[in-house]
This record gives structure tokens, sequence and C-alpha cells, in this order.
């Protein structure tokens, strides 16, 4: 089965610590179309501590999904590659899409 490139789009991710569990996660950055306690299913690499630590953007293209009718949660195909974003790129990449929603 084929990817729909078309569903997907690039969304600013960041890792932070799971207050529940203490473990660390995946989440949409705050700004975007997404609510930031949405989970985001990823390549497990990105969530390793000792490659990323903890508070570390990135850039991934993602789709939105809802398994058999759950939760809608953004799916990130782990082959596709991953950007590691500054802050100054997150807000450029911000702007940017503040500018093509209008």
């Amino acid at each position: 089965m084929t990817r729909d490139a078309w569903a997907y789009r690039e969304v600013a991710v960041e890792s932070v610590l799971d207050p529940r569990s203490g473990k660390p996660r995946i989440r949409p950055v705050s700004g975007q179309a997404f609510a930031t306690d949405m989970r985001v299913q990823c390549s497990r690499s990105l969530i390793d501590t000792s490659r990323y630590p903890v508070g570390t953007r990135f850039l991934l293209s993602v789709r939105i999904s809802d398994r058999q009718g759950g939760e809608p949660f953004l799916y990130a195909w782990h082959g596709d590659p991953v950007t590691v974003m500054s802050k100054a790129k997150v807000a450029r990449f911000l702007q940017m899409y503040r500018r093509l929603r209008l």
C-alpha cells in the first residue's frame, strides 16, 4: 500500500516529560492547529534521551489518524527524515505557518 503524500503536512513537535508517568513523550508545539496534548506516534528514537535531550524540537511530516474511531492522533512514518530545530527555526516556522493560514 502506498502513502498518500497529500495527507501529510509538516508539524513542529517537541519532547517533554509526561507529568503522569515521568517518561519523555512527543507533542505538537503550541501555536499550530493541533492541541499540545494531542498524541504523536513517531519513531521511538526521538524520545531516546541519550540521543536527544528533553526539550528538543523536531520538524515531522505527519497525518491525522484515528484508529478504529478512537481519539485522533498525529502519525509520522518512522522512515521519514527528521529535522532537529532550534528555537529560532521553530519561531520562523510558526511565523510562516501563520502567514499561510491567512
